[in-house]
């Protein structure tokens, strides 16, 4: 591989990084090509994006960025993960590697601090950011619908009284 194509590389990881919020080293040695076809395939689903790059051309791509953290996991036969959504590749690979052990996480960055393995397990447990902001906006719809509903039912207590009164006083004319 000449310098031009190693430039070139090294640019393509640096505009995925760019792009993302998490970025998580995981070690796949011995895996199959389906295994790893497989596994593009669910964290392109996923919205995020896997590259196999060289560890020198990885560091090299991370040095200054908020992904420098990841060059001390960065040995043997390595794979990345980049997403905008920090729970998606996360979700993804814990489970792949649950079912296929040959995947071994190794440790990711998340807005420039280092996350272990263990961390990365916590963080695949989290809800998708789709439904965050869903229990979100149904907190911060709550007090609204109280409000609309205690407004609602001060003209419906007054029409039950003026009823109650209008029937006390046909009672009354009876």
């Amino acid at each position: 591989m000449n310098q031009t194509e190693k430039s070139v590389i090294i640019q393509e990881v640096q505009e995925s990084m760019a792009r993302s919020q998490v970025a998580i080293a995981s070690h796949y040695r011995g895996m199959t090509v389906a295994q790893m076809t497989r596994l593009r395939r669910e964290i392109r689903a996923a919205g995020a994006e896997l590259r196999v790059v060289k560890n020198t051309l990885t560091r090299r791509a991370i040095q200054g960025s908020q992904f420098e953290p990841l060059g001390k996991v960065l040995t043997g036969p390595t794979i990345l993960a980049f997403s905008k959504d920090p729970v998606a590749p996360a979700k993804v690979l814990t489970e792949f590697a649950k079912k296929h052990p040959l995947l071994i996480v190794q440790g990711g960055v998340l807005n420039g601090v280092f996350m272990n393995p263990a961390e990365i397990v916590e963080l695949s447990k989290l809800p998708s950011r789709e439904v965050l902001l869903a229990r979100l906006l149904g907190t911060m719809m709550n007090p609204v619908q109280n409000i609309v509903g205690v407004l609602a039912a001060v003209p419906a207590s007054f029409v039950r009284v003026l009823d109650r009164i209008r029937e006390e006083k046909e009672k009354q004319a009876a």
